[in-house]
């Protein structure tokens, strides 16, 4: 009678313990979770003749030594958050050619394969790290990096949010051909595309978060962001711009009625709600307030492959110290560039936690 009056107390205990566990977890917050992802998630290495007469004309551009597995390979893996830098070419073709291959038949080499179906002939816009020399990439069209990602999800019900952050990339560098600049006009394509592919059922807009508040940043101050339960299988898209393209992407919309992206605003501002802050050492008390406030950050484990090189973590244990809900690195996987042994990833081997 006494092994069976302790084994119903086990059962009880089991079960209660059971139904506590899974009312906390369903009432935890898309805010409340901190996931690993990656930086230049599409980014595919320099082969090595290009590498070396790039590191001879400039050795600090060392900091381009690094690759990515494709992007379906790394949501197998578990990371939950990409980037994905897109550059405007609305006639295509703009981008084909790169000066890469020819600095590499100059050396008396054979460039690999590159761009045998012509995607970058195609209109629309196209997804590589810097124009003419870091050009691989293992989607050219950004329209074929979502499908991807639509395709991976649809497989996979039930996932966690993924959130992809977007460099809208115009910049000029000496002795390349000069980008065509993102304008409003630029800016609006990347919602179109977005919302060819996924259509609003797939996404976490600016607009279902602000719900019935009167701002963005009002919402996420006062009743948070949506709860984890509710947003599974959808992706959050965010630019990652300064104050100039920000305001004019914001300038095609009133609110942020209708965005499809979330910004990078500092706090007090009516669009404040997502912040990128790269440095989680230099900022961590910021970054520490700002998530304490309600506030989503993206933060970086390793930046320009130093970490990796030195296999120094201190950075990666102040992003995840400061409570960032995003984390990306270029090493999810040790390099097979250089020799390390720096892999990132939570104590289990994961890349996702609840704080």
């Amino acid at each position: 009678m006494k092994t069976l009056y302790i084994t119903l107390l086990l059962i009880i205990s089991v079960v209660l313990f059971s139904n506590s566990a899974r009312k906390s977890l369903e009432e935890i917050k898309l805010n409340q979770i901190q996931v690993i992802g990656s930086h230049n998630s599409y980014k595919i290495r320099i082969e090595k003749p290009l590498m070396d007469y790039l590191l001879k004309e400039n050795p600090a551009l060392s900091s381009l030594e690094y690759e990515h597995i494709p992007l379906s390979e790394q949501l197998d893996l578990g990371l939950r958050g990409l980037e994905l830098d897109v550059f405007y070419d609305p006639k295509g073709g703009y981008y084909a050619d790169p000066k890469g291959l020819e600095i590499v038949k100059s050396l008396g080499e054979e460039p690999q394969p590159f761009d045998v179906e012509q995607k970058l002939q195609l209109p629309g816009l196209k997804i590589f790290h810097v124009q003419e020399i870091d050009f691989r990439s293992h989607q050219l069209l950004f329209k074929d990096a979502l499908k991807e990602l639509k395709k991976w999800s649809q497989a996979n019900e039930g996932h966690t949010p993924i959130i992809i952050t977007i460099n809208a990339k115009d910049g000029e560098i000496p002795r390349t051909r000069k980008p065509l600049p993102f304008t409003a006009g630029a800016l609006q394509s990347i919602d179109t595309e977005i919302l060819e592919v996924f259509g609003e059922e797939r996404l976490i807009t600016p607009a279902m978060v602000r719900g019935d508040f009167e701002t963005l940043e009002q919402a996420v101050l006062t009743n948070g962001w949506p709860l984890l339960n509710k947003v599974k299988n959808r992706f959050l898209f965010v630019l990652d711009e300064g104050e100039e393209k920000t305001n004019e992407y914001l300038s095609g919309f009133s609110n942020s009625k209708g965005a499809t992206l979330f910004v990078n605003q500092e706090e007090g501002n009516p669009n404040a709600a997502f912040r990128i802050i790269n440095d989680p050492i230099k900022n961590f008390k910021k970054i520490k307030n700002l998530v304490a406030l309600g506030y989503m950050v993206r933060t970086r484990a390793d930046a320009d492959t130093q970490e990796a090189r030195k296999n120094d973590y201190h950075r990666f244990e102040k992003a995840k110290a400061s409570g960032a809900q995003v984390i990306t690195t270029d090493y999810y996987l040790p390099s097979k560039l250089f020799k390390s042994n720096f892999k990132v990833s939570f104590e289990n081997g994961s890349y996702e936690r609840n704080m």
